[in-house]
């Protein structure tokens, strides 16, 4: 095969996991061998849908997938499986394979070395950071040398030493890759082609270049459509009118009056479907608890992991209202530790002050009960206010985060990693917490809604913890005082 043959292509392909929830409606589009192509569209729009049944996940409600034959794919997913944080490196790499593999350990080193991660292979896997579970989730993808390699938001809790790393593999890796990802930079770093899911039309739309061509190509496109249209609607009115015109003259004049609604009636069949722009979510704010005073968090020790150890490190942090705390340093050094036993008030050498209503945004999204519906998760979040759920002011908030009516009724672990975000951030604003822990709050999260999260987190006006790897992010928020774990 030369490198410009079709190895997927979709043809009318639909999908749907609900009746009447369609995500793809009659989609046709092609890989070519050897392309690096990103995959376009809002939080829940189906993107990862479409890799798992380009990966044999799923089957397409109607239409066909076509993949050539033995072909070998692999996919680096968005997050561990639960069912293997128990298990060791090596049992992990091992469930890679069908068979056994006696040279696995060097497999392993040699893709450790790609993703820039050293680590023994006897260690358990929930004993790693989300980086570094990030970079072995790649890892578990790239030792099975595939011939096409699907990555679901492979930045997520990478660091920039990760995420250059990533950067520069995929532009020399020989593998046709699929790519979904909200960092623009690194998307068109590599990108050659765009694969668009529209949310509202559920099909998909190609692009060619790197991902700004694609962004003016969309943006050209929808002017145009918008353009035709108007013509379209002016067109439309003027036969209305005359039909009218002509029928109330009887006679004769009723057959010109007939053609011109038929004229009309061509010109509507003939306006575009014009894509809409992602929707973003409306601007929000973050309520403080009310009636604190005083040192809300107090630092004074922390621990960090240097060369696989555990080491106290000394601190004098003390947070009152209305200040943001920024935590920083490399993957494993132990900054989501050090969040997560904050949280829940286990930090040896950090007090919080009695009667602080806690609000964590975790990036695994853990805090959250995946078996409640999204109501029964944001009734819980207003109850930890000290509040009665009031209807209305529950629907208010969740629409303004692009909850839908059919979503709210959706059981969490249904959702797109991406809703599950959105969710989490709704949660914050009903719970009004006195101290905010956030570890990398724009994991999984549409490029388009980030700078409406920034511009909340600025504003908040208890106290904050904040770890992000996303300096652009972090450039909008308001910082009072920052500590390097690595210093």
């Amino acid at each position: 095969m030369s490198n410009n043959d079709t190895i997927i292509s979709f043809d009318e392909v639909s999908f749907e996991y609900h009746h009447d929830r369609p995500l793809l409606k009659e989609a046709t589009f092609s890989v070519r061998r050897g392309t690096k192509v990103t995959f376009m569209g809002q939080n829940g729009a189906g993107k990862s849908t479409i890799l798992k049944l380009i990966a044999k996940k799923l089957k397409p409600t109607s239409g066909s997938v076509n993949v050539v034959p033995k072909l070998s794919i692999a996919t680096a997913h968005q997050v561990m499986p639960h069912e293997d944080r128990d298990l060791t490196v090596s049992e992990f790499f091992q469930k890679c394979f069908t068979e056994k593999k006696y040279d696995l350990d060097r497999r392993i080193n040699d893709v450790f070395e790609i993703v820039n991660l050293h680590a023994d292979h006897d260690k358990v896997i929930k004993t790693f950071s989300g980086g570094q579970q990030a970079r072995l989730l790649l890892a578990a993808a790239l030792i099975q040398e595939p011939d096409l390699l699907l990555l679901d938001e492979p930045t997520n809790n990478l660091d920039a030493a990760g995420i250059d790393h990533l950067t520069e593999f995929l532009m020399y890796c020989p593998a046709t890759c699929i790519v979904i990802s909200h960092d623009e930079a690194f998307l068109n770093a590599f990108t050659e082609g765009i694969l668009y899911l529209d949310v509202h039309t559920h099909k998909v739309e190609q692009y060619v270049g790197n991902y700004y061509d694609a962004l003016s190509q969309i943006a050209d496109r929808i002017e145009k459509e918008n353009r035709k249209n108007a013509q379209l609607a002016k067109e439309i009115i003027e036969n209305k009118e005359k039909a009218n015109y002509f029928a109330n003259k009887g006679g004769r004049l009723r057959l010109v009056a007939k053609k011109m609604r038929e004229k009309a009636e061509e010109f509507e069949e003939n306006k575009v479907d014009v894509r809409k722009e992602d929707r973003t979510i409306r601007k929000f704010t973050i309520p403080a608890q009310e009636k604190i005073n005083g040192d809300i968090l107090t630092i004074n020790e922390f621990m960090v992991i240097k060369d696989h150890k555990p080491t106290t490190k000394k601190a004098k942090i003390i947070l009152r209202k209305n200040q943001h705390l920024l935590l920083r340093g490399p993957n494993g050094i132990g900054k989501s530790t050090l969040l997560e036993s904050l949280a829940q008030g286990t930090a040896k050498g950090a007090t919080i002050m009695p009667g602080i209503n806690v609000g964590y945004y975790r990036q695994d999204f853990s805090t959250l009960n995946f078996d409640d519906t999204v109501h029964e998760s944001l009734e819980e979040a207003i109850r930890l206010a000290g509040e009665d759920p009031v209807e209305e002011y529950l629907r208010t908030i969740a629409g303004g985060f692009l909850i839908t009516r059919d979503m709210v009724h959706a059981k969490i672990r249904t959702l797109s990693e991406g809703q599950k975000g959105l969710v989490a951030f709704a949660r914050l604003v009903l719970q009004k917490p006195g101290l905010l822990i956030l570890d990398e709050p724009t994991n999984h999260i549409n490029f388009r809604h980030i700078p409406v999260i920034a511009e909340a987190l600025d504003q908040y006006e208890g106290a904050m913890v904040l770890v992000s790897h996303v300096p652009d992010f972090v450039s909008q928020i308001r910082i009072d005082e920052e500590l390097d774990l690595n210093k």
